[in-house]
């Protein structure tokens, strides 16, 4: 199976041009169901059906797992079957009519206005890495980007003159995306005073990088983060994506059209994108029943 696996992998990335992160998490997944059939002592051609795709999946359940990592699970090995098909290399495809579980939508966490600024307010951009924390900050807010696109970020991506960049979406997906005024200064001051400190070479491509001079990682991004919502005295939990979250909240909550926002994230399908209209009724109807004398 492990060939087979490598096989469609490297189908994903050349043909579909999956990014990087998607290919892990099918590998990681494939590769936790080759693990459950060689436990079983079943071969994954001879003994894979619907019983057994099942039997998988509640194990999945009954260690706790959430039912987006069964759903995304399932997701991957019906991909697989379905790729192996087509190759030929099976008849009959057992997942063919194995539904995912439906997810419970959650509504994302946000910070309010106030919460944002005091965030973005305690990076100490007397220092190079102070200066890096504030570009990214103000940058992510700014434009609703993925900490992973952030990351990927080169500086042949950012163009300050004209006020925008250029990042690159799920399955390598290019985008142009606006750029604030109050960001653009905050990245040309990283530019010209903090990233020349922290680089080690001038061929270094990266915008953002660590104290060892390479490309700064998400779990890099992550400690970062954390330390200055800690800092700002947020006790509100905070993801990777909060900003992201937040800049789409307060973008439709002062009047941006759905399909711009929707535009702006990179989203594929705009439901995607509805669930912060969501978000904007709950907040208006907690103003409401703060502020009506009735309500």
């Amino acid at each position: 199976m492990e060939s087979y696996v490598n096989e469609f992998i490297n189908y994903l990335a050349v043909e579909r041009g999956l990014a990087q992160n998607t290919l892990e998490s099918y590998g990681r997944d494939l590769r936790q169901f080759q693990t459950f059939l060689q436990n079983s002592e079943l071969d994954f051609i001879k003994n894979s059906d619907r019983d057994t795709i099942l039997s998988y999946l509640n194990s999945l359940q009954s260690k706790g797992r959430a039912v987006s990592t069964i759903s995304r699970n399932l997701a991957a090995i019906k991909s697989f079957y379905q790729y192996l098909v087509r190759e030929r290399h099976i008849e009959k495809d057992p997942a063919v009519n194995l539904e995912s579980p439906k997810l419970e939508k959650k509504l994302p966490k946000i910070l309010s206005i106030n919460e944002v600024e005091e965030l973005l307010k305690q990076p100490n951009t007397f220092q190079p890495t102070g200066l890096r924390d504030k570009a990214m900050l103000e940058l992510l807010y700014a434009t609703g980007i993925r900490v992973s696109e952030l990351i990927s970020l080169n500086i042949s991506d950012v163009n300050l003159d004209m006020g925008y960049i250029k990042c690159y979406g799920k399955g390598a997906k290019e985008r142009i995306v606006p750029l604030g005024s109050i960001a653009a200064k905050c990245v040309q001051e990283f530019i010209t005073k903090g990233r020349p400190k922290l680089v080690r070479t001038y061929e270094e491509p990266s915008l953002f990088v660590n104290h060892h001079g390479n490309r700064l990682t998400r779990q890099g991004f992550w400690k970062i983060i954390k330390k200055y919502a800690m800092e700002a005295n947020i006790t509100k939990e905070i993801t990777p994506h909060t900003l992201r979250h937040s800049f789409a909240t307060h973008l439709l909550e002062n009047g941006a059209d759905l399909r711009s926002v929707q535009e702006m994230l990179g989203h594929a399908d705009i439901s995607t994108t509805q669930i912060y209209t969501h978000v904007t009724k709950n907040r208006l109807k907690e103003v409401y029943d703060k502020a009506h004398p009735r309500a």
